[in-house]
C-alpha cells in the first residue's frame, strides 16, 4: 500500500502510517528500530533495496532522507516536504517512508526526522554515499546510536579511511569493514589449526579498495609484525599471504567467489568467500548496535604505517636511506677541523692580525706557509712582496 503526501507535516504523515497498518490488518508495531538512509535521488532505489531485503531479519521502519536541489533562488526560499508511505509487501516486513526536502527545510532533516523514530527503539543511521567526514557530529548522525558509511564509495578512499579515524566516535563502522567479515574469520581459523610465529603479511587486492587496506591494518595491529600491500587486477581482495616460522600460510582468492587455503604441511581446502551484496552487510551491521572496539583499534593503526619493515614505525621514508652514501664531500669537514686547529693556521692567523712588529722581520717561512694551503696559487710568490712594502720605515730600511 501506497501513500502519496504532497507538501505534509510529520503528523500528517504518522496519520497516514496508521492508517495503512489499520488498512491491511496490522495495527500493532513489530519493528525493532528505525533505519535512516541519507541519500540522493541517483542511489535512493538500490539503498532502499537492500534496506528492504534487510528487513526480512530486522523488521524496521525505513525512513529515506533525499535532499533535492533547487533550481532557482526562489525555489531556494521555499520550503516544502513531500512524502512516500508505503505499509505491508511494498515495504517487506516493516514501514517505509521517503521524505523528500525542497528549499530550507533541507538544511534541518533532523527535525522532520525526529518526530518519526519508533519510539524506545535504536535508531540507525546509513549513508550509501556522500557520508560527512564526521558522522557523530552531523545532525542525524547524533540521533543515532549507530552510524553506518561507505568509504568505497568515495572519490578517495584510502585518503578517506585516515579522516575516519581522526574523527571517530563509538558507534562508527563502515561497510568496507564488513565486506572482511569472512575473511577475518578465516584467517583467525587458520592461526588457530597451527602453533607458529608469524614473521610477515601481505595482502593483495585491488586499487582503489579500502577493505583491502583495513584487512592490512587489522593484521598489523593484532600480529604486530611488517605487512606489505600489494596490488592485483581484482575482483576486490584476491589474498593474503602469512610467512611463518614453519612455512607459508595463503588464502588466496582469483575469482571473487570461491578461495584456497593452503597450510604446510596440510592438503590444500576450497573456502566459499563470495563477494556480499550491499543487502547482507546492512543485515550483519544491524546484528550488533554496541561500538566495534576492533574496528576502532585497526582505523587508528593507521594506513602509512603499512608497506614498512615494521608495522609500528613512524615514518615510511626508508626507501631514501640508500642516497646517504651519495656523500663524497663529507671529508671536508674533519678537513677544516684539523685546519684550525693546526699551527700553520694559527701563525697565519697571527700574521694578519699581528701588529707591525713581527711582520717587520720579514721572515720568508711565514709568507710562504698561507700559499701552500692552495696547490693552484703556490707558484705565486711575488704576491708575498707588497706585504713588507706597507710597512713601518724599519721594514724599508
Amino acid at each position: 500500500m501506497k501513500t502519496d503526501l504532497t507538501d505534509t507535516t510529520a503528523s500528517k504523515i504518522n496519520k497516514a502510517l496508521v492508517k495503512g497498518r489499520r488498512a491491511i490488518g496490522t495495527p500493532a508495531v513489530g519493528m525493532v528500530l528505525t533505519l535512516v538512509i541519507v541519500t540522493d535521488e541517483e542511489n535512493a532505489y538500490d539503498a532502499l533495496k537492500a534496506a528492504n531485503d534487510a528487513s526480512r531479519e530486522h523488521p524496521s521502519r525505513t525512513l529515506v532522507v533525499i535532499k533535492r536541489v533547487s533550481r532557482s533562488p526562489r525555489d531556494r526560499t521555499q520550503s516544502r516536504l513531500d512524502a512516500e508511505v508505503r505499509v505491508g509487501a511494498d515495504a517487506g516486513t516493516g514501514e517505509t517512508v521517503v521524505l523528500r526536502l525542497y528549499g530550507e527545510v533541507a538544511d534541518h532533516a533532523q527535525s522532520v526526522v525526529l518526530p518519526l523514530l519508533l519510539p524506545d527503539a535504536p535508531v540507525v543511521v546509513w549513508w550509501p554515499v556522500d557520508a560527512p567526514l564526521d558522522p557523530a557530529g552531523d545532525p542525524l548522525g547524533a540521533l543515532a546510536q549507530r552510524r553506518v558509511t561507505d568509504t568505497y564509495s568515495s572519490e578517495q578512499p584510502v585518503r578517506e579511511l585516515t579522516a575516519r579515524a581522526g574523527t571517530y566516535k563509538p558507534g562508527d563502522t563502515d561497510l568496507s569493514w564488513t565486506r572482511i567479515t569472512p575473511w577475518r574469520s578465516m584467517l583467525a581459523a587458520a592461526l588457530d589449526q597451527v602453533s607458529v610465529e608469524v614473521k610477515a603479511v601481505e595482502v593483495e587486492g585491488e586499487e582503489y579498495n579500502p577493505s583491502c587496506e583495513l584487512l592490512a591494518m587489522w593484521l598489523a595491529d593484532r600480529l604486530d609484525v611488517p605487512v606489505r600491500r600489494s596490488l592485483s587486477s581484482g575482483p576486490g581482495l584476491t589474498a593474503v599471504r602469512m610467512e611463518t616460522s614453519h612455512g607459508p600460510i595463503t588464502l588466496d582468492r582469483a575469482d571473487g567467489s570461491l578461495a584456497t587455503l593452503s597450510i604446510d604441511g596440510q592438503p590444500d581446502r576450497a573456502v566459499a568467500l563470495k563477494r556480499r551484496e550491499t543487502a547482507e552487510l546492512i543485515a550483519e551491521e544491524l546484528r550488533r548496535l554496541d561500538p566495534d572496539d576492533t574496528y576502532a583499534s585497526a582505523l587508528r593503526f593507521g594506513v602509512h604505517r603499512l608497506n614498512v619493515s615494521n608495522g609500528h614505525a613512524d615514518t615510511v621514508e626508508k626507501p631514501k636511506e640508500p642516497e646517504q652514501p651519495e656523500q663524497p664531500e663529507q671529508p671536508e669537514q674533519p678537513v677544516a677541523a684539523s685546519l684550525e686547529t693546526s699551527p700553520d693556521v694559527e701563525a697565519a692567523s697571527d700574521v694578519e692580525g699581528a701588529p707591525e712588529g713581527p711582520s717587520a722581520k720579514g721572515e720568508p717561512a711565514d709568507g710562504e706557509a698561507p700559499a701552500q694551503a692552495p696547490a693552484p696559487e703556490a707558484a705565486q710568490p711575488p704576491a708575498l712582496k707588497p706585504v713588507p712594502s706597507g710597512l713601518s720605515g724599519k721594514a724599508a730600511k
